[in-house]
């Protein structure tokens, strides 16, 4: 599978999805560099979730900062990369904030504006990998893994939070190929690389895919 060490793959999803388990699972079998969404050291997450409406704005500035960072680091050092949460993605959770009325309008059109300037310095991923969680599952996968700061997430949020997904996904998918996967059968990394090669390389006009292991 050499030729997909070139390829800059973008891990999306839902919170706990399971999109830094893939992203790392590829990034080995690949031999990819793997770049990771900033969690640990985001400074304004903890305020965040403990006042969302005050501190959206900030949040989500920073967060679009710090994936551009990433995201043209994996362009301009070259020879491909594994991004765990891509930049358009950030988009989707703004838009949630505005329809909960947690982040105000005007800030959105801010956000969305400085958006579109980077945009127009940015190579899109060779393909997206969209991990499809239902809501109720990404709040099981919350509760389960304790994470202090996102106690106050609500199956509200994410239900709101998938609704704009799938909507992403639609639009993401007339530019970039998109696979759609069902984490929870996911078996192998093998798989998923085979799937990846054979949707991108032969798939010649297919945006989106959905997949199903062939192993039980």
């Amino acid at each position: 599978m050499e030729r997909l060490q070139d390829l800059f793959i973008g891990i999306a999803g839902m919170i706990g999805a399971g999109k830094s388990t893939l992203a790392t699972a590829l990034g080995q079998h690949l031999g990819l560099p793997v770049y990771y969404e900033p969690v640990a050291d985001n400074e304004y997450l903890e305020d965040f979730y403990r006042d969302t409406a005050r501190y959206s704005f900030a949040t989500q500035i920073y967060l679009l900062n710090r994936r551009f960072q990433q995201h043209q680091e994996i362009i301009w050092r070259g020879g491909g990369g594994v991004q765990d949460r891509t930049i358009y993605e950030d988009a989707v959770f703004a838009k949630t904030l505005v329809d909960l009325g947690l982040m105000e309008a005007r800030d959105y059109r801010t956000y969305l504006d400085l958006f579109r300037h980077m945009s127009n310095f940015m190579c899109r991923p060779n393909i997206i990998i969209y991990l499809d969680v239902a809501p109720e599952r990404s709040y099981e996968r919350v509760l389960m893994r304790a994470r202090g700061v996102e106690s106050g997430i609500t199956l509200q949020y994410l239900t709101a939070l998938h609704r704009e997904y799938e909507a992403f996904i639609r639009d993401i998918s007339r530019s970039v190929p998109v696979i759609r996967v069902d984490w929870d059968r996911f078996h192998t990394t093998e798989e998923m690389v085979e799937v990846i090669d054979r949707t991108y390389f032969h798939g010649s006009f297919l945006r989106e895919v959905s997949w199903t292991p062939t192993r039980p």
